[in-house]
C-alpha cells in the first residue's frame, strides 16, 4: 500500500477479529523496524515494545477489566465488560514502554536539557506508535490506541516479566477489522495549513 494512501486510510478500529493478515514474525520484524526508524531525541530509542499475542494478550485485557470492576458503578459494568471484550477479541495487542533509565541518563549527560528529555521521550512514543499504527492499517490489519495506565502498571509489569525502569505509555489493540474499511481523510478546512512565502518583517 501507497504510504499517504495508509496515512489517509488509518483510523481508530473498535471492532477487530482474532485474525491476522501477517504472520507473528512479521509482525515482530516490523515492529523492529518501526523503533529502529522512529525518530528520538540524541538518537537515544528510549521506546520499547512488548508484543502480546494469544494468552498473553488474553491476560492484559483480563487484567483491564478486573482494575477498571471496582471504580465502574454495577449497573454501568456490562458496557465496560461489552468495551473491553472489543478490545480482547483482538488477534493481539501492542504495549508501548519508554526506558526511563535511558531518559535519566541523557539528563545526566545533558543536564542543560535536562527538564525537556521526558517530554522528548513522549513525542518519540507518539511518532512510533503513529508508525506502527499506519503499518498495521498497510496490512489490512485494524487498530486502535488505548490508554489504561497508569491503572494497569503494576499488574502488567508482574505478569509480563517488565522492568521497572521501563513507563507504560499506551496498549493497541489490533486484528483483521470485523466490518467494512469506515476510515478515511477528513475534510481539509483552510485554516489547518498556512503557506507563507516572504516574511512579512521589516527592516
Amino acid at each position: 500500500m501507497d504510504y499517504f494512501k495508509a496515512v489517509k486510510s488509518r483510523y481508530s478500529c473498535y471492532d477487530i477479529t482474532g485474525k491476522s493478515t501477517i504472520s507473528d514474525s512479521r509482525l515482530k520484524e516490523m515492529l523492529n523496524d518501526a523503533v529502529s526508524c522512529a525518530p528520538s531525541s540524541f538518537n537515544s530509542h528510549s521506546s520499547r515494545l512488548v508484543l502480546l499475542l494469544q494468552s498473553g494478550h488474553e491476560t492484559l485485557w483480563n487484567i483491564v477489566l478486573e482494575a477498571l470492576r471496582p471504580m465502574v458503578p454495577e449497573e454501568k459494568f456490562p458496557n465496560t465488560e461489552k468495551k473491553i471484550g472489543s478490545f480482547a477479541a483482538g488477534y493481539g495487542t501492542i504495549l508501548f514502554y519508554e526506558d526511563q533509565e535511558t531518559v535519566r541518563g541523557l539528563q545526566e549527560k545533558y543536564p542543560l536539557y535536562s527538564e525537556n528529555f521526558p517530554l522528548w521521550a513522549e513525542q518519540g512514543s507518539a511518532m512510533l506508535q503513529y508508525i506502527v499504527w499506519t503499518g498495521l492499517e498497510a496490512e489490512g490489519l485494524g487498530a486502535s490506541l488505548q490508554h489504561y495506565n497508569p491503572l494497569i502498571d503494576r499488574e502488567a509489569a508482574a505478569a509480563f516479566d517488565i522492568p521497572d525502569h521501563w513507563k507504560l505509555i499506551a496498549q493497541m489493540p489490533f486484528g483483521v477489522p470485523a466490518e467494512e474499511h469506515r476510515g478515511g481523510i477528513r475534510k481539509g478546512e483552510d485554516t489547518w495549513v498556512r503557506v507563507v512565502e516572504k516574511s512579512g518583517r521589516r527592516g
